[in-house]
């Protein structure tokens, strides 16, 4: 029987350095980019490309373990996911935690701590909620929230860099002329109640990013999808943080699926060409 995963328990001091030196990226010359891991491997990959950082994707991990995205995923599986990726890079390491799995302070900073034991020295916490009453969080009680993780940080001496994500523009909250007032009201709560970052998923057109940097005094992190300006011209924006979310997991599937289709359908393997071959793989994985 192969033996459960064990991370090493987390050296706190050098889990403080890391968070610090996460923090200052959100405040460099140049964004800090991410291109979000689901496993070990895509981890390292980026890494080896030159991330200053890596952040993990929520949909991406839930994918690989046969669940939905919007937590469904446990909490546990969810750490075990950041724990392996954490161990094989030197790098801080940012844990998407989804909404912190479950509406209440305690829940978001038991899920916190779980992050933070498995590694990561960030985390994104989203204002979502399944309640019937509506797609988004009372701001109150994600600031509640958001104060709960911070205080898991105080207790521990790790200043965790918290991503405060908020879903309006996503969840298309209220009427288009009003989200960005309505993202920037949320934000400010966010960012009194402690957090670092502001996400604001759904949104690619620099007009839109422009009036969200005037009406937000927090570093700004934009999702980028096609379409989305460049990373030298989301620079100029004064954009902070770009982050890929689970777009590199999609589009390893869609490379997956084209591979079984050809070879289902026509009986050939031409989509194999470019993968990594079987040595080098091997050799990559054995110097993590």
């Amino acid at each position: 029987m192969v033996p459960a995963f064990s991370p090493t328990p987390p050296d706190r001091e050098r889990q403080r350095r890391l968070a610090e030196a996460l923090r200052a990226l959100h405040h460099g010359p140049q964004p800090l980019v991410l291109a979000n891991a689901w496993d070990a491997a895509s981890a390292l990959i980026f890494a080896r490309a030159g991330a200053k950082a890596i952040a993990t994707t929520s949909a991406g991990i839930a994918a690989v373990l046969g669940y939905p995205d919007g937590q469904h995923i446990t909490p546990n599986e969810m750490t075990a996911a950041v724990a392996r990726i954490a161990t094989v890079v030197d790098l801080p390491v940012s844990a998407d935690l989804e909404a912190g799995y479950g509406d209440a302070p305690q829940q978001a900073a038991d899920a916190a701590r779980a992050a933070l034991d498995a590694g990561a020295v960030g985390l994104n916490l989203e204002d979502t909620t399944d309640s019937s009453e509506g797609p988004l969080l009372d701001p109150e009680r994600q600031a509640q929230k958001i104060r709960a993780v911070r205080a898991v940080g105080e207790e521990t001496g790790v200043p965790l860099v918290i991503n405060a994500r908020t879903d309006v523009f996503l969840a298309q909250v209220g009427e288009p002329y009003g989200r960005v007032q309505l993202a920037s009201t949320r934000a400010k709560v966010y960012r009194a109640a402690g957090a670092d970052c502001i996400f604001v998923p759904g949104v690619s057109d620099p007009a839109t990013i422009r009036q969200l940097l005037a009406a937000i005094d927090a570093p700004l992190n934009i999702l980028a999808v096609p379409g989305t300006p460049s990373v030298s011209e989301l620079q100029r924006l004064g954009v902070a943080r770009i982050s890929l979310g689970s777009g590199p997991m999609r589009a390893a599937l869609a490379l997956t699926r084209d591979i079984a289709q050809e070879l289902f359908v026509q009986g050939t393997y031409s989509r194999l060409e470019n993968a990594i071959p079987y040595a080098d793989l091997c050799r990559f994985l054995a110097k993590s």
